[in-house]
């Protein structure tokens, strides 16, 4: 045999060998492509089983959520509600006319002071309480307030100072008083249904 035909063998054999380890190559490839597909067939299979078990408590929690969302914006409704009623209320106390907010106001005066003596601080809207009220106001009552010059940024109402004491008597914190003691009342005669 020449050497030219003994490298077409060599050639030959080599093809040949090539084509069988191919051939076993395609072969180990078909069974590891059946096998990975039986494995994603049963990963895909636990899982839509496990979903199908799952899912009737991922929507029960869903519909706990949405619950729960519901009631936070109805509370903040609520909340805002009685916030509107209380403002109303210190808008109406601001709005009292003349004699009205003017026997409240002494009414206050005299249950707030403590010597009859102290300075009486208003808001700069205030229109009633002015330095003549107050001094029949000492006349009537044989006391010795004096209108601050002070201004309060309050609603209505006044602060009695005496020293660095203050007694707030402002529309204000009556309101806010009030709200503290009342609110559950409130609540339950707005929201029972």
């Amino acid at each position: 045999m020449s050497l030219a035909e003994i490298k077409k063998k060599i050639e030959a054999d080599a093809q040949e060998e090539a084509g069988k380890i191919l051939e076993k190559a395609r072969s180990v490839v078909k069974s590891i492509n059946r096998e990975t597909d039986g494995e994603i067939k049963k990963i895909e299979d636990s899982y839509g089983e496990r979903f199908s078990k799952e899912k009737p408590e991922i929507l029960r929690r869903r519909e706990i959520v949405a619950a729960l969302d519901v009631k936070k914006i109805e509370l903040g409704l609520k909340q805002k509600a009685i916030s509107d009623a209380f403002s109303q209320a210190l808008s109406q106390l601001s709005l009292l006319p003349g004699e009205k907010y003017l026997s409240l106001a002494g009414n206050l005066l005299l249950k707030a002071t403590e010597t009859g003596e102290e300075t009486v601080v208003v808001s700069g809207k205030e229109k009633h309480i002015t330095q003549e009220w107050i001094a029949g106001f000492n006349e009537k009552h044989g006391k010795k307030f004096v209108l601050g010059e002070e201004k309060a940024p309050i609603s209505g109402g006044f602060i009695l100072k005496k020293g660095a004491i203050e007694t707030n008597c402002s529309w204000d914190m009556l309101i806010r008083w009030i709200r503290d003691d009342i609110e559950a009342d409130v609540v339950k005669r707005l929201f029972s249904a």
